[in-house]
């Protein structure tokens, strides 16, 4: 066998690699997730108990929802620094106006309408004046902070609505598996998205966008109104995750998910989504929700401090970034 015919073969086994992982971009965190599983359940005495797995799939959910609208933000080469500050300040508006004595459904409507003000103020930033995603979140996310604080006043404010609270509510399947209404909306929430990115137009010009906007342009797709109606989207389900995050914990705090909109890029990016667009799914994001999930529930039933958590959590991302850098890299080869 010739040098040659052995280069050749190297880089088709290169490629046929970097094409397994981006074409199936859900096998690493699906494989991640069985593993911190085994681990944590051997580590620990609790870990694998119905009680505890539901308690941090409910933990995930806000992670989760907000991951899920970062994800078709990060598919057009976006991102959102500032998703999980909306959130908040949704969550505070929605406290607010239910302890004034608004009608829940109004008050949930007035939090979700407000995300979604936000989407478009992004959006139409980042379209009609060319602003890179990420100073315009940047800078979104340190003007919301400050909002949430000064709605609140520096302290928390107590949710007893009924509907407010409705997605924290329990049911048991099966006699013996808690199940809350919360975690029923986030399966529907990812089927509904899942759907539109594969089975519709609007999911191809998507991924048109993010691969190539001006070849997208070229072909006839609306690249501006793409990305728009994209961060409107997003926005939506910000604003439904501070729906969640009421129903999860029936406070709204301004100092909760200071590190929220890490943690859904950390989801996305473990998820298999790329950073630099056009590749990835929301099987994968739900994934990579449930393995931050896990990890910080396994590490906090081990006693592990706060800190190292965000440390392991910070290297997970790093690692997911490399494996994407290097399977794109193998494919290009």
């Amino acid at each position: 066998m010739t040098t040659a015919t052995v280069s050749t073969r190297d880089t088709k086994d290169r490629e046929s690699l970097g094409d397994f992982l981006l074409r199936a971009p859900a096998v690493g965190p699906a494989l991640a997730l069985i593993v911190a599983i085994v681990v944590f359940s051997l580590a620990t005495d609790t870990f694998f108990d119905l009680d505890n797995l539901s308690t941090v799939v409910q933990q995930s959910l806000v992670v989760g929802t907000l991951a899920l609208g970062q994800t078709l933000v990060i598919l057009i080469a976006g991102i959102d620094l500032s998703n999980a500050a909306s959130m908040v300040v949704a969550t505070l508006i929605m406290a607010k106006l239910a302890a004034a004595g608004t009608n829940g459904f109004v008050a949930l409507l007035a939090g979700v309408v407000l995300t979604i003000i936000v989407g478009i103020f992004i959006g139409g930033l980042a379209t009609r004046i060319k602003l890179p995603a990420f100073i315009i979140t940047l800078g979104t996310f340190t003007m919301l902070t400050a909002v949430s604080k000064l709605i609140a006043g520096g302290q928390a404010v107590p949710v007893t609505d009924g509907l407010l609270q409705w997605l924290g509510t329990k049911r048991y399947l099966f006699g013996g598996i808690p199940i809350t209404y919360g975690m029923t909306l986030a399966l529907l929430m990812y089927l509904g998205v899942w759907y539109a990115l594969t089975k519709t137009a609007w999911g191809k010009h998507v991924y048109a966008v993010g691969n190539a906007p001006e070849s997208a342009r070229l072909s006839g797709i609306k690249v501006n109104r793409t990305v728009l109606s994209v961060y409107i989207v997003a926005g939506l389900t910000f604003g439904i995750a501070a729906w969640q995050a009421l129903g999860r914990t029936p406070n709204a705090d301004p100092n909760q998910f200071q590190l929220g909109n890490l943690d859904s890029i950390t989801a996305v990016v473990l998820g298999g989504t790329s950073l630099f667009g056009g590749r990835g799914s929301v099987l994968g994001t739900l994934m990579g929700a449930l393995v931050v999930a896990v990890l910080r529930s396994g590490l906090t039933q081990m006693n592990v401090d706060g800190n190292y958590q965000d440390l392991a959590t910070g290297a997970l991302l790093i690692a997911a970034v490399v494996v994407d850098r290097i399977a794109r890299r193998q494919q290009q080869s």
